[in-house]
């Protein structure tokens, strides 16, 4: 059961940052587990079963993150993450391309939301395509971030902009890629079960947004038409 992170899980994190080998890994790998691993796993499994109840029709999957870095991109002999998340999502051979919502917890502060990793540049031109051919329809569901402070969206813009149709869907016409995100610094609630509850709510504000990039794949590409 999750109840809430500790003041030993940021400690940890700060330890791993400071002493990120594998000899003292290797001596404090029960205190990994204990502090960080476990509450990590519990939080993402409550989530999980919350959404896949709620949401069946998605098939959703967990994945919670690995301390261990890639070794393939280890080239700063740092072996350690000093940060955890985990990810909802459907099955897909390429996640970094297919919306998912996250959780992460790093020494900075933590952070939860929706969005891509790297969206493909065919996707965002399908996200442009529709946008051009039912402009209300999207600036209705963009509406649902006007009257709240959780989320705000984030993302790469061109550099070169790109012509909206309007003045509401501007910065979305010109995102390479996107994610709607809340960020906090740690504190009190990091420290509650009840930070689960505040995961649950904020991925059922989402759910619209998923909905909609979910479907994106299907859409003809744009740039052959």
């Amino acid at each position: 059961m999750f109840n809430g992170f500790s003041q030993e899980t940021i400690d940890f994190m700060w330890k791993i940052r400071l002493n990120n080998e594998k000899h003292w890994f290797d001596e404090n790998k029960d205190e990994f587990i204990r502090v960080f691993q476990n509450p990590m796993k519990a939080l993402g499994s409550e989530v999980f079963d919350h959404m896949n109840q709620k949401y069946p029709k998605y098939d959703f999957k967990l994945k919670v993150s690995r301390i261990y870095r890639d070794a393939r991109r280890v080239k700063d002999g740092r072996p350690y993450r000093d940060n955890m998340w985990f990810t909802i999502e459907k099955p897909s051979e390429e996640w970094t391309s297919t919306p998912v919502f996250w959780f992460e917890l790093a020494i900075e502060g933590w952070s939860y939301g929706l969005g891509y990793y790297a969206a493909k540049a065919v996707t965002m031109a399908k996200l442009r395509a529709r946008i051009d051919n039912a402009t209300e329809k999207f600036e209705n569901l963009i509406t649902l971030l006007d009257n709240q402070s959780e989320f705000i969206p984030e993302g790469e813009e061109y550099n070169r902009k790109k012509k909206a149709p309007t003045e509401k869907t501007k910065s979305w016409y010109n995102y390479k890629n996107v994610s709607l995100i809340h960020r906090q610094e740690n504190g009190e609630e990091l420290y509650s079960g009840e930070l689960k509850d505040r995961i649950i709510s904020g991925y059922k504000f989402l759910m619209p947004f998923y909905d909609y990039f979910i479907t994106l794949d299907s859409d003809p590409d744009p740039r052959t038409e």
